[in-house]
């Protein structure tokens, strides 16, 4: 009896001694946004005391695993995850609070953008990476930068010792990443082709680890050798059969499709445990679905919870958990910088650089490296750096690394319109970059069409010095022609025959004024030509006035845009106020329409102050916005009142108002209100309602020999309003519209139109 209790105990003992010593690796597969169940899975776990000694991941596996490994609760990455600004950061968005306005371009008609890289010998390379990591990078970066320094860059030291996979797709290898920067393992084992950008670890470009081993089960038994492995595939087959009917909206998508279904059950050995939670309504780009994504992992996992438990016999409690969690991140190191490098740049360069980073003053902490790299990022030719923080464990600090990857210095831009209306047109532009000293971007940008033709050089250089600022020289000439005839609802409108050339010769000085102002000195010498007839009907042999305006035009002002889109905006807001004297000397010939019979010769000069605000406010699927616009001056008025009321200020607003001469809009000094509802129907669907009141302060009127004259009508008031159904396609917006204007010659209108409907500004706005 003695022997049989002997006997009994020791048993008891092996098996508890075995269980204390039983170790778990968890393998967590590859499959993009399907990839967020991994996190339920981890809950779950811990939930039920199940021990993770080790840790394997793949992409999106990789990705939570890591973060995991890094000190991370399953409810901190949850919260990460399920966060607004996760979807900005995996949608390529940068947040507004880390948006910078002083390097945004002026909008331009163009939809399709393509980023070249052009060297030395004049050969081009082209960047086929489709999303903008900008962001997600530093985000990355951020985060894991402090599990560096409690691992001393070692793997096998973090809260759970782990293994990125990544590929190698040159010598089609499989690589097992297990030191160095945990935040650059993860970047590179994210990396799908064609959709990120590479990045270099060691010298190698590597990509999504997925390509070769989307499951690494065998990578785990041969480092970590566990006792127990638990594999969490989430990359199960998207279709059991051929998707006929949707397969041309899927094909873009092929190379995702690729990737997701390399997850061999067979590979988990008998004392395993296999999990894979029902996905199949979900896709992998369902990262707004990451709630319930997490949630089909939790319920999963707990529906086998009893094979779990019987399999692993080892428990650590969650205060135990808790308590090591707390160890670790407790012997992290606070983001402190005490050096910068820039790989990749030379000497004149990096003082280019420094200059966002308080131009070489140390240290530096957090809040200063954001500042400084979304700053830098805002400008587009420098969307080809990456961040990194590198833990020194001598100097107990930080090095901030940003390595220059494939330049982007030469950029094709495609754009237009097409029209029920003759504004129909094409658009063409060429950027290039060139970075030395200075920053200098050549942009080169043409329009043609029956309606607008334009050719536009700009060069812009960023300088330095003297804090920040940029001097940009430009040539735009630009050509309207008014002549309009029946719209598509059939009614019918006198045509109005005015041709307008001008031609601005001109230089910008800007510079940033606080967080996201810039402050702007510009100045131009101008030549325009207005060629048109003082009476409702042409004939062949009428003769144009000719209206030629040469002169000056010396400008200061503020503006600021957060707008999301740069036309049918619905969140964000924005504004400009600029005040700008003209002095320029006008010339008159006469033509057969006219009453005044000989050639005028006078010069002007005036004051005038403008102030555009516009504002959206969202709340679920509707957003409220509103336009207050407003103009003061002095302006004179010109040789005839046609002349005149062609070149007083414009309220242009609607989408077609720029292609419209509309009198009844136009005035020397005037104040405006809009509102503008938008209701979201679908994700890229909108339908719009607006409304707006025009008051002139003073309303320009023609006289009995056709000269302006000024009269003070403090009653008189105009109205405008739009419905209108807008599309947001990749190639612009597709909008159907309804537009009125209380205008006698153009009150009702329908327009559907496709593309950005955008022209540069004349020299007198």
């Amino acid at each position: 009896m003695v022997k049989v209790g002997l006997i009994f105990s020791l048993l008891c003992f092996s098996c508890s001694l075995f269980a204390q010593q039983q170790k778990v690796g968890l393998v967590l597969s590859g499959g993009a946004a399907k990839g967020l169940a991994h996190i339920g899975v981890l809950k779950a776990l811990e939930d039920n005391e199940i021990p993770i000694d080790y840790i394997v991941g793949t992409s999106m596996g990789g990705i939570v695993g890591g973060c995991y490994a890094a000190g991370m609760s399953p409810g901190q990455i949850e919260d990460i995850m399920t966060s607004k600004e996760f979807l900005n950061w995996v949608n390529g968005k940068i947040e507004e609070k880390n948006s910078y306005y002083y390097h945004k371009k002026e909008e331009g008609p163009s939809f399709l953008k393509v980023n070249l890289s052009l060297d030395s010998t004049f050969n081009f390379i082209l960047n086929s990476s489709l999303a903008n990591d900008l962001a997600l990078n530093f985000a990355i970066a951020e985060k894991l930068a402090q599990s560096s320094s409690g691992s001393k860059n070692n793997f096998d030291s973090l809260f759970v010792p782990i293994r990125i996979m990544a590929s190698d797709i040159f010598t089609q290898t499989q690589v097992e990443l297990a030191n160095g920067s945990l935040s650059d393992a993860l970047r590179a084992t994210q990396t799908a082709p064609f959709f990120y950008t590479p990045i270099k670890i060691e010298g190698k470009y590597l990509f999504d680890g997925g390509i070769y081993n989307n499951f690494p089960v065998d990578v785990m038994q041969k480092i970590f050798k566990p006792d127990v492995v638990v594999g969490v595939n989430v990359s199960s087959k998207v279709y059991d059969q051929y998707p006929y009917g949707e397969d041309e909206k899927l094909i873009s998508r092929s190379l995702l499709y690729m990737l997701l279904d390399k997850s061999d059950p067979s590979k988990i050995p008998l004392t395993g445990i296999y999990i894979q939670p029902n996905l199949k309504k979900f896709s992998g780009f369902d990262f707004a679905s990451a709630k319930a994504l997490i949630d089909s992992g939790y319920a999963q996992t707990m529906r086998q919870i009893n094979e779990i438990k019987r399999k692993i016999k080892s428990r650590i409690t969650c205060e135990d958990v808790a308590q090591k969690r707390n160890r670790f991140n407790s012997s992290l190191a606070p983001i402190k910088v005490n050096q910068i490098t820039f790989d990749g740049f030379d000497r004149s360069q990096q003082k280019y650089l420094n200059r966002f980073f308080k131009n070489g003053k140390r240290p530096l902490y957090l809040g200063d490296i954001t500042k400084g790299y979304f700053q830098l990022i805002s400008d587009d030719y420098f969307n080809n750096v990456f961040p990194s923080f590198v833990y020194n464990p001598v100097s107990k600090d930080y090095n901030f690394k940003l390595a220059k990857r494939q330049t982007n210095n030469f950029q094709v831009d495609f754009g237009g319109i097409i029209a029920t209306r003759n504004i129909s047109n094409i658009y063409l532009g060429l950027n290039y970059y060139s970075f030395e000293r200075v920053l200098m971007h050549t942009q080169l940008g043409f329009s043609t069409g029956d309606f607008y033709k334009s050719g536009q050089l700009k060069v812009r250089f960023d300088f330095p010095f003297f804090g920040q600022f940029y001097a940009e020289p430009e040539v735009t000439i630009n050509n309207w022609n008014f002549l309009q005839g029946s719209d598509i609802i059939a009614q019918k409108f006198s045509p109005t025959v005015l041709n307008r050339y001008d031609r601005k010769y001109g230089l910008s000085v800007g510079f940033p004024v606080a967080h996201q102002i810039k402050a702007f000195v510009n100045g131009a010498y101008f030549d325009n030509d207005d060629r048109y007839i003082d009476t409702k009907v042409l004939t062949s042999t009428d003769t144009l006035d000719q209206l030629g305006l040469n002169g000056a035009r010396l400008g200061v002002g503020f503006s600021f845009n957060s707008l999301n889109r740069k036309q049918y905006a619905s969140q964000g807001k924005a504004f400009t106020i600029s005040g700008n004297y003209f002095t320029l000397q006008e010339e008159f010939v006469p033509g057969s329409t006219s009453q005044i019979r000989t050639p005028q010769q006078n010069n002007r000069s005036w004051l005038q102050a403008k102030v555009s605000i516009e504002q959206y406010i969202k709340k679920g699927i509707y957003s409220s916005g509103y336009l207050i616009e407003g103009v003061l001056s002095n302006q004179p008025t010109f040789t005839n009142y046609f002349g005149t009321i062609i070149n007083a200020p414009a309220f242009n607003p609607l989408q077609d108002s720029r292609t419209l001469l509309l009198k009844n809009f136009r005035a020397f000094n005037y104040a405006a209100v809009g509102w503008r509802n938008v209701f979201a129907i679908r994700k890229n669907l909108d339908f719009r309602l607006e409304g707006y009141v025009f008051k002139p302060l003073q309303i320009i009127s023609e006289g009995a020999d056709q000269r302006a004259k000024i009269e003070q009508q403090l009653e008189q008031i105009y109205f405008a309003g739009m419905a209108d159904l807008v599309m947001h396609s990749t190639v612009g917006p597709i909008s159907l519209s309804l537009n009125y204007y209380d205008d006698p010659n153009r009150q009702l209108g329908v327009l559907l139109h496709v593309g950005f409907l955008l022209f540069n500004k004349t020299s007198l706005e």
